[in-house]
């Protein structure tokens, strides 16, 4: 049986790029693919980044009871399929869930075992910068992801395991390290982040 990892974080933190990175290195570990209503981005590929689906067809998934969690994210649904995570499980597959804190939430509900972990920048200057650099969202968007990240930050908590992705290599480490077991400490209730939280979420 595999096991279940959750892992969150605001826009512009960089959970994607550490997602790779860990694939990249385990080829036991797969991650589960969402539904969305969102259209999709120009490199993005039917069943490999997302299933796109109209509003009427998620609303039926919905219905139906077939995802594990889902959750309206910036104007468009993402839900997570039951049935596709645990046939993974069931294969011997590690299966990793990129969700926001409410799908993590609804997640933990039904499988607590689980291990669930989020993603922080090492500052709200940090955060803005990446956005930035992404180059692909309007200014005014940009200012809309950050005040929706500090709310997103605010459940930090909530969680199992906190990363602080301030310098890319180490954070890859210390995503690997909660994987195999040894991420006692980076439990999210270290007294380290006291201070970091309390300037993020200002």
């Amino acid at each position: 049986m595999g096991r279940l990892f959750v892992i969150s974080a605001p826009s512009g933190a960089g959970k994607t790029s550490l997602v790779r990175a860990l694939l990249d290195q385990r080829p036991n570990l797969v991650v589960s693919v969402s539904h969305t209503t969102r259209k999709p981005r120009p490199h993005e590929i039917e069943g490999r980044d997302y299933y796109f689906v109209t509003q009427q067809r998620f609303e039926e998934l919905v219905r139906e009871h077939a995802f594990l969690e889902h959750a309206r994210v910036f104007d468009n649904c993402y839900g997570t399929g039951a049935a596709q995570v645990s046939d993974k499980l069931a294969a011997g597959k590690d299966v990793l869930l990129e969700i926001d804190w409410q799908g993590a939430r609804q997640v933990r509900r039904a499988m607590p075992d689980c291990s669930t972990i989020f993603i922080l920048p090492p500052s709200s200057a940090a955060l803005a910068q990446r956005l930035r650099e992404r180059g692909t969202d309007s200014a005014q968007t940009i200012e809309r992801r950050l005040a929706d990240a500090v709310a997103d930050m605010s459940h930090y908590n909530e969680f199992d395991y906190v990363v602080v992705n301030d310098r890319f290599e180490q954070a890859a480490r210390e995503l690997a390290a909660i994987l195999d077991g040894a991420g006692q400490d980076l439990r999210a209730d270290r007294p380290e982040l006291t201070a970091l939280t309390a300037s993020l979420l200002r």
